[in-house]
């Protein structure tokens, strides 16, 4: 039977919950095939309390495809646009009577409500659907709040930011927040917004709130061939001369955008580009730092704010209390009320002298704060949900994505570097060695004895359950990502960074031509690390902490990612494998297995044992803790078996509310720009 034969059996079995679902499948199918089964479907599930997006989409599609036009649009005018015109023509009005009195528009002749071109009919609490009255035409779901910015504003600071047919909510608080007033910079910085339709802009103001983004004056609002007066001359035009303004220094709650650069995994390039964007005059950028000290600083700052708001001695203790911090930040931060974890988040950067000495005082915009949050590992675990669904989830993202620092921000932007999944796992083993070798060197200078702390991890698991590539479409955090190869930060470097800056919206500077730490060129950042430009890294294949088939499991289980992101396979042949092959594939782990027991080993054999209360012998004490080590060596083996069946079941991956999980988009790089063939 066919989806619409079943919706129609359970329609008439009385299973209309059922009947809806089964309708909403058939819409699908029938896509283009037969309108007649399709209205018959969107109106069952109008009418008996189904999803209403299913039929409001298909409706839309019918009326726009010329099927059951009157029908379909009696039923969404009706439905959706009747019941909320009184709002709609309601906000019309108050944002036409607030511009009728701004004095920087200067076309007042608004349109009647009845005769705008365009009406929107609510589609969700987000967004709407507009209708096109002169084409007799649908458009696109639009939400004005939709928490992205899609163009690269700030690309150009040498005059006043001018753009076209900016009608995103989001956009325009977005620029009215970030770019500084004139009487701040000391000259002429009002935002030019070039509308190139009268009747257009007018019909946006149905969903537009233009209140918030008036009361600073900033916008200049140019329409049609108006944009022939950018820039005015605000003195010789209105006797306003800001050059005689002084500038202004920062305030703590001006700044409200960070740029997280995120810590896919480990080793994986993270640090070069920390230095690319340092000494940015437009970044307050610190290299990487451990999640916990942020908020332990912030924990800490908030103690001491709390003491010196106490008393006046205790202000000033904590104001001049240390060196590097700016006295006026502390003072500004010490008479805020009631300071958010962002709050103190910022005044910690601003109070830095190492981040705000690149800064260009005088700048157009605010600077945004550059941030990576790094974790000792990025572990994700898997699990399988009641409808059978593989979930993934990771203790680091839930701790970062819960953070009072990261939702106080109104504007997030959201970078991913990878790097060649074999290669950045070698260097993680590496890691993991030299760190249990470090610290064992430590413990024996400093004569301690005890168990180890540094261990080599499951590092191929960790691996192929690590899919912080993919995101969760409805999470804040993702809401305006972009993931960066680092293979094309090294090899095309202008390319890749003038299309990074341009999707941060920050100018592409002199600064990120090379590489710096604390405006130190070509500075070692960690120790062993390729400085500057050198591709080393990119070639380097670890062959000593790694083995082909570790190298073949990882490449199998992200044959995705590998090909989404433009990667080759140097390992796996590319034919679909049974099971069988890749049991055989773990039990070959040969390089990884040999550095996880030589470090775990290490902890076993601090193990004492005794029974009751009396210590064994040497040899039988010696057998506990070997056998310790081999039930530890077993449990990884079973551990990656049991994922291997997971992973074969497809790769396919929800979120908690069983949602798909998409690909990160991947950076798109100017074919102009690049100077070495793409990287595969």
């Amino acid at each position: 039977m066919t989806a619409i034969e079943i919706a129609r059996k359970l329609d008439q079995l009385g299973q209309v919950e059922e009947a809806c679902r089964a309708y909403g499948i058939a819409i699908h199918e029938l896509d283009g095939k037969d309108p007649a089964a399709q209205m018959e479907a969107a109106v069952y599930i109008f009418q008996n309390g189904g999803d209403y997006k299913v039929s409001f989409t298909c409706f839309r599609d019918l009326y726009n495809q010329g099927n059951f036009r009157a029908e379909c649009f009696d039923f969404l005018t009706t439905a959706f646009y009747e019941p909320n015109k009184k709002e709609l023509k309601t906000r019309y009005e108050k944002n036409c009577k607030l511009l009728s009195k701004y004095p920087y528009l200067f076309q007042k002749d608004f349109l009647p409500f009845e005769e705008l071109p365009a009406r929107f009919y609510p589609f969700d609490e987000k967004g709407f659907v507009p209708y096109y009255v002169s084409e007799e035409r649908f458009g696109d779901y639009k939400n004005f709040d939709h928490p992205r910015i899609t163009r690269n504003f700030f690309k150009n600071l040498d005059d006043p930011i001018l753009a076209a047919d900016v009608y995103s909510q989001y956009e325009l608080e977005y620029l009215n927040d970030n770019v500084r007033k004139s009487e701040f910079v000391g000259k002429e910085n009002h935002i030019y917004l070039h509308y190139t339709d009268w009747a257009e802009f007018c019909a946006q103001l149905q969903c537009l709130n233009m209140r918030p983004l008036l009361k600073d004056e900033k916008f200049v609002f140019l329409i049609g061939n108006e944009v022939s007066q950018y820039p005015i001359d605000f003195k010789e035009r209105y006797g306003i001369d800001y050059s005689l303004c002084p500038v202004k220094p920062l305030g703590i709650r001006e700044i409200n955008k960070i740029i997280w650069h995120t810590q896919l995994s480990t080793h994986n390039g993270g640090d070069f580009f920390n230095e690319i964007f340092d000494n940015h005059p437009n970044l307050l950028a610190l290299t990487s730092v451990m999640f916990s000290n942020i908020e332990e600083i912030v924990a800490d700052m908030r103690e001491n704010l709390a003491r010196a708001k106490s008393s006046k001695a205790a202000e000033k203790e904590f104001v001049h209390g240390q060196k590097e911090n700016s006295p006026r930040i502390m003072r500004e931060l010490c008479r805020m009320k009631d300071p958010s974890d962002k709050d103190i988040f910022v005044a910690f950067y601003l109070s830095d002298y190492r981040l705000t000495k690149p800064l260009d005082k005088a700048s157009r915009i605010v600077p945004a704060i550059f941030f990576q949050p790094h974790f000792p590992n990025i572990v994700y675990g898997l699990c399988v949900n009641a409808k059978d669904s593989s979930i993934l989830s990771s203790d680091q993202y839930d701790k970062t994505a819960a953070s009072p620092i990261f939702r106080g921000f109104k504007y997030i932007k959201t970078f991913t570097p990878m790097r060649r999944f074999t290669n950045s796992h070698g260097a993680t083993v590496k890691f993991m060695y030299n760190a249990t070798l470090e610290a064992e060197d430590e413990r024996k200078k400093d004569g301690k004895k005890g168990e180890s702390a540094h261990v080599v991890a499951d590092a191929v698991t960790q691996r192929i359950l690590n899919r912080s590539f993919m995101i969760d479409w409805q999470d804040r955090l993702y809401q305006d990502c972009v993931l960066v190869r680092f293979e094309d930060g090294k090899l095309n470097a202008k390319a890749t960074f003038t299309a990074l800056a341009a999707f941060l919206d920050v100018p592409y500077t002199e600064s990120m031509t090379y590489c710096s730490v604390f405006g130190e060129r070509d500075a070692e950042s960690y120790a062993g690390n390729d400085r500057g430009f050198d591709p080393a890294a990119i070639y380097r294949t670890y062959d000593d902490y790694v083995n082909n088939a570790e190298r073949t499991y990882i490449e199998y289980f992200l044959r995705d990612a590998y090909a989404y992101y433009g990667y080759d396979f140097q390992y796996y042949d590319g034919q679909p494998m049974e099971i069988e092959q890749l049991d055989e594939l773990t039990e070959g782990f040969s390089t990884l297995d040999h550095y996880i027991r030589e470090t775990w080993k290490k902890v076993f054999m601090q193990v004492k044992v005794s029974l009751n209360d009396k210590q064994i012998d040497e040899k039988t004490e010696r057998q506990f803790q070997e056998d310790l080590l081999e039930k530890q060596m077993e449990s990884f083996h079973e551990n990656r078996k049991k994922n291997s069946r997971i992973l074969m079941r497809g790769l396919y991956f929800v979120n908690r509310k069983n949602q798909p999980l998409h690909m990160m988009p991947r950076l798109e790089l100017d074919p102009a720009l690049l100077e070495q063939p793409l990287y595969h």
